[in-house]
């Protein structure tokens, strides 16, 4: 019987996934809250469905007989998707909500990681208290990031020192309706990720990628859900050592060991600190960009990976092509403070050449698909190199034109991996 696979979501990383599972032998299916072209063109049927929803979501799975839905959100986790669907005969490759909590509440992942003694764990201490986190911050010896302890969509965190002096960071907290804060030691160093395909107790990891958070060239500007990020065509990027990666990866391990039947994507996000790999966070997701850094490079049969999952057997070993991605954002003129809808996208998957296209957040008229307030579209360049991979990219922004749309051109370029090397060395004391 051909397996038919349900994704839920519609973003830049569900369409990652959906091309992933393009060439296989599955038959797709959709549902999100927002129709994505992208997978639109690919899926079999596309069904607007509120993702949080849990029984609007099995409804629709029985009705496509779907046998595997793969969890594309951190919301849909949250709302316990993966529980109902098991629930109604449906393999989900996505955590349930109890173990989805890695990602969902950060008190719970950093007690979680001390409890359990993964390394990599920062100092912290949480408060449900603003005032409590207010002194907090007066005693503390040093810089601290400010997490809100449940989903902000990666907006949400305030860095003492960094993007806040501490006085802004008290008025932060104290003017939130936040119930739950975690205040961290700061990590200085450079971020990296790594995301792991993990089933029945065992896992397979993908090669690392940076993430570019602020909205503006050179690192300015406000957080954002993520602007375009970068892979080499190793497991290691060009600021770490096979020994940083193999140790992130430890974290992992560690990690994966202490967590009790979790399935899914685990994304490790982490800080190379002068001591090492230190631990951001966890995600229970394919990262959105870093989707589109992984999926266009894997070898693997994608739907092979969920199969064995279901059948309760290893994850395969991954073959991963040597080639490396650079990944850039198209998003609404103003974004993320004040984002200008209604820009027309000019530019197509034919149009693209050799890139890759990626729809995110995209309204599809009669007369073309134009932009929301949200991330619009991605162009992935993949090649030999970093610079290569960056050269195709440019091509394809080229194409799509400047009108109503910000990109920040400098991810991938050779400067700035420069200046995460020299950074690395610096620390190190090179």
């Amino acid at each position: 019987m051909r397996e038919h696979v349900l994704l839920i979501g519609g973003g830049g990383r569900e369409h990652a996934i959906a091309r992933a599972l393009e060439d296989s032998e599955a038959e797709l299916y959709a549902c999100a809250g927002n129709k994505n072209p992208g997978i639109a063109r690919i899926a079999a049927d596309f069904e607007t469905v509120e993702t949080t929803d849990p029984e609007a979501v099995v409804e629709y799975a029985e009705s496509v007989d779907a046998t595997i839905a793969v969890v594309g959100p951190e919301a849909p986790l949250e709302a316990g998707i993966s529980d109902a669907l098991e629930a109604a005969g449906v393999y989900p490759f996505g955590p349930k909500r109890d173990d989805a909590r890695i990602e969902t509440d950060k008190a719970f992942q950093r007690r979680f990681m001390r409890d359990h003694e993964v390394p990599g764990n920062p100092d912290f201490e949480t408060f449900d208290d603003a005032e409590a986190a207010c002194t907090f911050i007066d005693e503390y010896g040093g810089d601290l990031a400010i997490k809100p302890a449940g989903l902000t969509g990666g907006k949400g965190v305030k860095v003492v020192g960094d993007q806040v002096t501490a006085e802004e960071g008290k008025a932060y907290i104290r003017e939130s309706d936040y119930d739950r804060i975690v205040l961290e030691e700061r990590l200085i160093g450079e971020e990296f990720t790594v995301q792991a395909f993990v089933a029945n107790g065992e896992f397979r990891t993908a090669p690392a990628v940076q993430d570019h958070k602020r909205a503006y060239e050179g690192d300015e500007g406000p957080n954002t859900g993520g602007m375009g990020s970068y892979s080499d065509a190793t497991n290691e990027l060009p600021f770490m050592t096979e020994e940083d990666y193999d140790d992130a990866v430890s974290i992992i391990e560690a990690t994966v060991d202490a967590l009790d039947d979790y399935r899914g994507i685990l994304y490790g996000q982490f800080m190379l600190t002068a001591e090492g790999p230190k631990v951001i966070e966890f995600n229970a997701r394919f990262g959105d960009p870093e989707a589109m850094n992984t999926l266009p490079v894997l070898e693997t049969d994608f739907l092979e990976i969920l199969t064995t999952a279901r059948d309760g057997d290893a994850p395969p070993e991954l073959e991963f092509a040597e080639r490396a991605t650079v990944c850039k954002y198209a998003v609404p003129a103003g974004y993320p403070t004040d984002p200008e809808a209604g820009a027309k996208v000019q530019v197509d998957e034919e149009s693209a050449g050799d890139a890759l296209l990626y729809y995110a957040s995209v309204d599809q008229r009669d007369d073309g698909i134009y932009t929301t307030t949200s991330r619009s579209f991605a162009l992935v360049g993949v090649a030999d190199s970093i610079g290569e991979a960056e050269a195709i990219a440019e091509d394809a922004l080229a194409v799509a034109g400047e009108e109503g749309l910000h990109v920040r051109h400098d991810i991938g370029k050779a400067d700035l991996v420069q200046r995460r090397i020299d950074h690395v060395n610096e620390l190190r004391g090179e």
